[in-house]
């Protein structure tokens, strides 16, 4: 793909490195290895990868934390090195930890953050945005007395307040019981339908399948897959043959090179690779090993599958 920072991304990325140098006794360690990253304006994209892959050293690079090494980034049609307060302009970020000034109340942290962004007082939104995200009845208490789910939702509340184009949500429902996790959801999702781009970080790895139209995964400071979801999810050649046995069975069946798990409620779970292996053939071990079949069904592989495949199961 060539580099070109035009209107159909929201962030362009190529061959960005961060080497930290070496600290004492620690070597220099390169976080990330020329990652190559295109975030097409209006989608919902997900950065996943695990703790220590590089996403955090991304993000920090695109909101001006972290000083990048090498390589290009365009965010919103801004060069990073040019145009740096342009870049910081057109990005909203919620980040992991939470941060916030305990002495003001929620209005007021919004009104002093709308001021460092240059937003006339005429044309802020503060209590809008605190109701959107359920806060508009905590928007005069103090934020030390808010609880952790609270204070989430206005780290959410205070990316937004100078309206960015871009919305990065660094693990924006950890610790978020179910109720405010779907109330935080239909809120971005809001935003979604009026054209932000939202890019995300997450650990719960359903929301990612379930919300991000594409998905790039860090491993060792490397992006190891980059597709559109479906494709991501399919990719992998990986099934598992659901058995009921017509008749209780007492041991796990032996069927060779299978590996067979028997489930409490006695089905048997056969993992294989559609690729190479048809069903009938596992049909024809279990009926060699004494095993009748009163029904089947095939399990498809997910998001988790794909992210176990590419990270944990690779070699650092």
């Amino acid at each position: 793909m060539d580099f070109n920072p035009n209107q159909e991304y929201a962030i362009a990325a190529r061959g960005v490195r961060k080497t930290y140098r070496a600290s004492g006794k620690s070597p220099p360690k390169e976080a990330l290895k020329g990652i190559d990253i295109f975030v097409k304006r209006g989608s919902i994209f997900g950065l996943l990868g695990p703790n220590g892959a590089g996403k955090s050293t991304f993000i920090n690079i695109l909101s001006g934390l972290v000083t990048k090494t090498a390589g290009d980034v365009s965010v919103w049609g801004f060069d990073l090195d040019a145009n740096p307060r342009q870049v910081r302009a057109a990005l909203g970020v919620v980040p992991q930890e939470i941060n916030m000034e305990v002495f003001f109340t929620p209005l007021e942290g919004l009104e002093i953050q709308a001021g460092l962004y240059g937003v006339p007082k005429s044309k802020r939104r503060s209590m809008e945005i605190l109701k959107a995200l359920g806060l508009e009845d905590k928007a005069d208490a103090y934020v030390r007395n808010l609880s952790g789910g609270m204070k989430r939702r206005l780290l959410v509340a205070k990316a937004m307040v100078h309206s960015p184009p871009i919305l990065i949500l660094d693990e924006p429902t950890a610790g978020v019981d179910i109720e405010l996790r779907k109330q935080l959801w239909e809120y971005v999702m809001e935003l979604h339908a009026n054209g932000v781009t939202i890019v995300l970080t997450t650990h719960y790895l359903e929301e990612a399948q379930e919300l991000c139209e594409e998905i790039a995964i860090i491993h060792n400071g490397e992006v190891v897959a980059c597709e559109p979801t479906e494709k991501l999810v399919s990719s992998l050649d990986r099934k598992t043959l659901m058995v009921t046995p017509s008749e209780e069975i007492a041991a796990t069946p032996d069927l060779g090179a299978f590996e067979v798990e028997m489930r409490p409620d006695g089905r048997l779970a056969i993992p294989y690779q559609p690729s190479r292996t048809q069903v009938a053939e596992i049909l024809e071990k279990l009926s060699g090993a004494g095993v009748g079949v009163k029904d089947l069904s095939t399990v498809e592989s997910d998001l988790e599958d794909v992210f176990l495949e590419l990270t944990y199961r690779q070699p650092a």
